[in-house]
C-alpha cells in the first residue's frame, strides 16, 4: 500500500494483515476518492474521523495533505499496534489520535463533532446498513460536514435522507452523505 498524495506521497506501508479482520481500500479506489475530496475539502482546516480504521490508510492520506486533527478508531489490537508504528515511522504521531474501541460504542459516547467522517466497515458487518443513521442521529458530523461510507454493491443508501451521491470503483462503492436542510 502507498500514500497517494501530499507530503508523504509515495511512502509505502505493508500491514502484516494475513489474519486480520480488515479489508484495506485498494489504491485504485482510494485514489479515486481522494481526487474527489481534493476538490471538496480544505485538508488543513479539516477535523476528521476514521471509523473502522484498519491499516490507518485514510488518516495517513489526510495528514499527508495537511490535516493536523485526525482521529482513528478500531478495536483490533494488532491493527492499532501497526498504526502506532506507522505513525512513528512517518513522523506524524502528533496529528493522529488513536482510539481502541468498538466503533458503535465510540460514537455513542463521542462528545466531539467532525468536518469529515470516513467509515470503512467490514463488508459482512451485520449492522453496516445502520451506520449512516447512527452517524446522523448522534450529531457527530458538523452541519457543513461530509460523511463517506465505503461498502460493496450489496448495500444501497440512495433512499437515506442525507445521501448525496455514490461513486463506484469496481466492487468498492463510496456513498457520500451530508446535512440536507
Amino acid at each position: 500500500m502507498r500514500i497517494i498524495g501530499g507530503s508523504l506521497k509515495g511512502r509505502k506501508f505493508i500491514p502484516p494483515a494475513k489474519n486480520w479482520p480488515t479489508r484495506p481500500t485498494t489504491d485504485y479506489a482510494k485514489e479515486g476518492l481522494f481526487n474527489i475530496l481534493q476538490n471538496r475539502i480544505d485538508f488543513e482546516e479539516t477535523k476528521m474521523l476514521d471509523l473502522f480504521g484498519g491499516t490507518g490508510s485514510h488518516c495517513y492520506e489526510f495528514v499527508s495533505r495537511g490535516c493536523t486533527d485526525a482521529t482513528y478508531v478500531d478495536k483490533h489490537g494488532p491493527a492499532i499496534a501497526f498504526v502506532h508504528r506507522t505513525l512513528q515511522d512517518f513522523g506524524i504521531s502528533d496529528e493522529v489520535k488513536v482510539v481502541k474501541s468498538d466503533v458503535f460504542k465510540f460514537i455513542e459516547h463521542c462528545q466531539e463533532s467532525y468536518d469529515y467522517i470516513f467509515a470503512g466497515p467490514p463488508y459482512p458487518l451485520p449492522t453496516l446498513d445502520s451506520v449512516p443513521e447512527v452517524i446522523f442521529s448522534k450529531n457527530i458530523l458538523m452541519e457543513e460536514g461530509l460523511f463517506v461510507l465505503e461498502h460493496n454493491p450489496n448495500h444501497d443508501f440512495s433512499d437515506f435522507k442525507h445521501f448525496s451521491e455514490a461513486r463506484n470503483y469496481g466492487t468498492t462503492i463510496f456513498s457520500f452523505f451530508n446535512w440536507k436542510r
